[in-house]
């Protein structure tokens, strides 16, 4: 299943997430063929993202465990396009989770 629903969006223009059927808490938790499912699932994702919106690159994401950021604890794989034109772009998820405030 493909989430394509504005009201989730906010900053993440165009992103959406990839969700296994089957209940798997993490992406560690999925059979060799979900995830080859999921795999496919993206491929399609990105070509329809391409042809309507031309992103530059993208960010994809499991969130495993609550101190990873794990929310709703079923599987999911986020896609999120990236453009030139963001405040952020040529920043990627490491800028965050390197930087000094994250520091121990």
């Amino acid at each position: 299943m493909y989430l394509d629903d504005e009201r989730w969006q906010g900053a993440l223009k165009h992103s959406g997430i990839i969700v296994p059927v089957r209940h798997a808490e993490t992406v560690f938790d999925l059979t060799a063929d979900e995830i080859a499912a999921t795999f496919a699932m993206l491929a399609e994702a990105k070509a329809w993202l391409d042809a309507e919106h031309q992103p530059a690159g993208y960010n994809l994401g499991w969130n495993c465990g609550a101190v990873a950021g794990q929310q709703v604890f079923h599987a999911h794989l986020h896609v999120i396009p990236r453009f030139a034109r963001e405040p952020l772009a040529g920043q990627g998820i490491r800028a965050h989770l390197k930087g000094d405030e994250n520091a121990w």
